[in-house]
């Protein structure tokens, strides 16, 4: 019986020992062992073997693509103006070993390193600048990162600003200013619809007048060659020159009787008389 038990213990010995000794890596990952608390040597993908006891794995490292997300921060552009910024980063560690014993902790360094690069960078360029020069900032921000986590056997395949935009105060603020520009467009623009309105009202009256004038000059002249034809035609005759007038003065009266602001209408007595005198005076 003992001697049964004795030999379950080195039978269960064995296994875990071999089991301990066993490594099964899988694809896309990289295993770091120790040996006696020293760095010994990396397991590539596939079956490994270590010394049990003696070895021991201490990291387990992925050597796929790392999309490191960098939280959004506040800069200050070189005008002066706060706004927000985020970033995200695509990482690859190709030497395990320095990502792990280089930096304590490699994802935290990376995402500083992304904040400090970005906030110096976008220091330099004006409002405007920074909200249209993204690939300009992409490039630059790679450029100032690259060699830093080269170091500790990483490698930045790229980098993207994911937003930038002014802050919520400096969003009112430019919200509020465009609102004005906006009205004082309005009022310029209706101001010179009035103004040119004005202009051709007053062209329209000035032509008008000359209208008139150039009317009146050609009534005047008609009006002119008319006495004159009647002079030429009636000589010293008094009696057409009457009928003429009389028919004048008995049309105009009807036409003032038909007003309807006609109150009273006085006719003379003696018309043929009251031709006369009319023309005596002339």
């Amino acid at each position: 019986m003992e001697t049964l038990t004795i030999v379950i213990v080195v039978a269960v010995l064995v296994i875990v020992t071999i089991g301990m000794g066993v490594r099964l890596v899988p694809q896309g990952s990289k295993h770091i062992v120790q040996r006696l608390g020293k760095y010994h040597q990396t397991l590539t993908p596939g079956m490994n073997i270590i010394i049990p006891y003696v070895d021991q794995v201490a990291y387990r490292v992925t050597t796929k693509d790392i999309v490191l997300d960098v939280p959004s921060q506040e800069v200050i552009t070189q005008d002066n103006v706060v706004i927000v910024a985020n970033a995200v980063a695509y990482i690859n560690i190709v030497s395990p070993e320095k990502a792990v014993y280089g930096v304590e902790n490699y994802e935290i360094a990376i995402r500083n390193l992304v904040q400090t690069a970005l906030r110096s960078i976008i220091g330099e360029l004006k409002l405007d600048e920074a909200l249209s020069s993204r690939d300009k900032i992409k490039v630059q921000l790679k450029t100032a990162i690259s060699d830093d986590i080269a170091d500790w056997g990483i490698n930045l395949k790229t980098v993207e600003i994911q937003d930038i935009n002014p802050s919520d105060t400096m969003q009112t603020a430019m919200e509020e200013q465009a609102a004005a520009e906006r009205q004082r467009r309005a009022t310029v623009t209706r101001a010179e619809g009035e103004k040119q309105a004005t202009i051709l009202e007053a062209e329209g009256r000035l032509e008008a007048s000359r209208k008139d004038a150039e009317a009146q000059v050609v009534l005047a002249d008609a009006s002119r060659e008319a006495l004159e034809r009647v002079t030429r035609a009636i000589g010293d005759k008094e009696l057409p020159v009457m009928y003429l007038l009389g028919e004048r003065y008995i049309g105009a009266l009807q036409n003032l009787a038909e007003s309807p602001n006609a109150k009273n209408l006085v006719l003379p007595a003696d018309l043929p008389q009251a031709i006369k005198g009319l023309l005596n005076r002339s």
